[in-house]
This record gives C-alpha cells, structure tokens and sequence, in this order.
C-alpha cells in the first residue's frame, strides 16, 4: 500500500496514479487547501486532513493497518514565492507536518520518501549539484525543506524508519499549479497558447534543470520498491538556461515569443543542474522524458483547458 500526502496536488497526483496503475492499493490523504479532488485518481481513497493536526492522521491508521506500507510525502507549502508569502505556515507544514507523518510511519511501520527540492542548496559553489554539495538555503522555502530533511532523518535513526529524501529539481508536467507565482515552464506555454509576451526575470541567463513529472512519480516509486534510504537528486543532469527554454517553448508551440524583461525574484538562485548518478545507482532511476517531449505533453494538456482559436 502506498500513502501519498499532497495527493491532490500536482506531483502527488502522478505519484499515486502511476501506484495505481501498478496495482498498488493507495491512499491520498490532502487538506485541499491547494491541492484539487479533481486531481485524485480514480481507484484511490480520499482522506482530508492537514498533516498538522496528528489526530487528523489516525483516519488513515485505520485503514492502513495490518498492510505493508510505504508513504509518499508531498503535502507542503511549495515554492519560493509560496513559502516567503506565508513562512509561519510553511514552517509548520513542512517541518512540523513532517514529524507528524513520521510519527504515522512510526506507527504503521511504514518506509517514507520525503519530497525535498534543490532549493535546500542556495546558489551553488559546485555544478553539476551532488548530494553531499554544500546545502546553504537562502529562501525561506529551502530553509524549511533542509529541516525537514534533518527531521525526517533524525526520527528515522530514533525509531527505526527506514526513509529517503529526493531532492526535486524544477519539476513539470499536466496538472502544474497556475497563478502568478506559477512556475516558469507554465507561464511560457501559457504564454503561447494567449499569443501574449512571458516575463523573463533577469537577463534569461539563469539554468534550471527541467524534469518531467513522470519521471518523478517513477522516481518515488522506485525509492518505496527499495526500500532505499538517504538523500537523492531527481532531476535530469541537463542545464537550460531561461533564454534556451523560451526558444524550445516557441518551436514545440509554434508561437515566436518575444518576452519582456522584469527584474530579478528574491530567492532566485543563477544556477542549477543535478547529479544524478546517485539517484541511478540506488534507484534504477533515471529520467526518460526530453525537455521538448515533456514541453510537449504539457501544451498538449493546457490546451485542452484553455482552448484558443487566436492565431499569433
């Protein structure tokens, strides 16, 4: 059985539809706050709770005990922007949201898999990014996924947990979360489907690793499979810089962009690219999906939302 928290939400969803698919029993438990019931797949039991309140949890004790259980751990207060915006509510869902759930893997005896992010290595000092880079955070988002990683490992050496925790590096894909502070994947492809001009913060030379969120959800259940403990980068080990993106977007969608320019974000870091032998090696992980496949996929899926007729 598999236990996905945040399962109503953009990467969580995939993790347990890929379970499903599988024939994995799964369990979704979400408090909706962002997460969308419409994105928990058919086949899997819906529990609404907030990892925040432990007695919210025991609805999921009783239906998971007495089976041989792995949790997916995504539910959290996601993103840069996110996380600067509401920081009490951050910290406390990621970091005390994460002791709670592993007290609930405690009791169900169960394996974890945290989901951490690259933001937990601030701007780099060594490129490609390996696990045991230095970890300097400088948003408040990556300070509060480094200390989830510190609890999460600390509880599992006290009790006895196996766990993990993937660092996810820029993840994208069909059900991305949209809004203001979306991701740059999304506003670019929105971009093109509104024939309008995307921001660029910056001079677009900033890379980032673009992974696809397939490749994601596999790598989560290749950590739960192995039972695999310690910290791994999930990513791709490909560089891209903002300008290189926004050239792919507008040959996968047709659409020249011609962006505007806006100034650098706070938190933003220049540079991002992982290693990912490590996350091979001990998963039999690796991604699968191309940058101008996984584009593609996801314009495919926006325009079924957003249908236009506008001719650019």
């Amino acid at each position: 059985m598999l236990v996905v928290t945040g399962g109503a939400g953009f990467i969580g969803s995939h993790v347990a539809e890929l379970a499903l698919s599988r024939g994995e029993r799964v369990i979704v438990v979400d408090d909706l706050s962002s997460g969308d019931p419409m994105n928990v797949p058919r086949g899997a039991q819906l529990v609404v709770a907030d990892v925040t309140r432990p007695e919210q949890l025991n609805r999921v004790i009783e239906l998971a005990r007495g089976e041989e259980v792995a949790i997916a751990h995504l539910a959290a207060v996601a993103g840069v922007v996110e996380a600067s915006r509401s920081p009490a509510r951050a910290l406390e869902v990621n970091v005390v949201g994460t002791a709670n759930v592993l007290e609930l893997a405690r009791r169900l005896d169960a394996y974890l898999a945290l989901a951490s992010s690259a933001a937990v290595y601030g701007e780099p000092s060594e490129l490609p990014l390996k696990e045991s880079s230095p970890t300097r955070p400088i948003s408040l988002y990556g300070v509060s996924k480094l200390a989830a990683e510190q609890v999460t490992f600390s509880l599992a050496a006290e009790h006895g947990i196996r766990a993990s925790a993937l660092r996810l590096f820029n993840v994208y894909g069909p059900r991305m979360k949209p809004g203001p502070y979306a991701s740059v994947v999304y506003n670019f492809l929105t971009a093109a489907l509104r024939c309008e001009a995307p921001a660029i913060y910056g001079d677009g030379s900033a890379t980032r690793d673009f992974v696809f969120v397939a490749d994601v959800a596999e790598a989560f259940l290749r950590a739960a499979e192995r039972r695999a403990t310690g910290v791994f980068n999930v990513g791709t080990g490909r560089e891209t810089s903002v300008t290189e993106l926004l050239d792919l977007v507008s040959r996968v969608t047709g659409v020249r962009l011609e962006p505007r320019r806006a100034p650098p974000r706070p938190g933003d870091i220049g540079r991002s690219v992982a290693d990912v032998r490590l996350a091979r090696e001990a998963l039999g992980w690796s991604p699968s999906v191309s940058l101008e496949e996984g584009l593609r996929r996801t314009y495919e899926w926006l325009r079924t939302l957003t249908p236009s007729t506008r001719t650019c």
